[in-house]
């Protein structure tokens, strides 16, 4: 379900006073492939309940380049909640999340592999919050850059 930004936090909050607990990734999910999917999957697993943090249309092309997203904001956060691992979206304009994840708190954050707690861009958040960070291993091969060289290419 996609959630407005103003609204987010009053949600977290309600679902950790409830006494169940919140996890929360960030991308931009531009193609959905499987790689994306268990990464999602695996993300839900930590938490009661899942809010995946979607890079705007303005932000994917800050981040990616004019030539991007391939699909806007609205397709790419509907497509999202569609699936049953993600309970709730939310778009910032941000280049980063950390202003986000400062407001919502959540009780696990997890990105991918590539990175560590010393080159998490967030960590200081992360710390500052108490928030545990659980790196996901990406599935080799899979990503929506080699997806739309492959269809360039055929």
């Amino acid at each position: 379900m996609l959630v407005k930004r103003e609204d987010i936090k009053a949600l977290t909050d309600a679902i950790r006073n409830s006494e169940k607990t919140v996890v929360c990734t960030n991308g931009c999910f531009d193609i959905l492939h499987v790689g994306h999917v268990r990464y999602l999957e695996k993300t839900k697993s930590f938490a009661d309940y899942s809010v995946v943090l979607l890079n705007s249309d303005k932000s994917v092309r800050s981040i990616k380049g004019p030539e991007r997203p391939i699909n806007n904001e609205n397709d790419r956060a509907e497509i999202l909640s569609a699936l049953k691992c993600v309970d709730y979206v939310v778009l910032f304009d941000e280049d980063s999340p950390r202003n986000l994840l400062d407001e919502i708190k959540p009780d696990v954050y997890t990105k991918g592999a590539d990175y560590t707690m010393e080159t998490l861009p967030e960590a200081d958040i992360m710390r500052k919050n108490g928030t545990k960070v659980e790196f996901i291993t990406f599935v080799e091969g899979k990503s929506t850059t080699n997806t739309i060289n492959k269809m360039k290419n055929n």
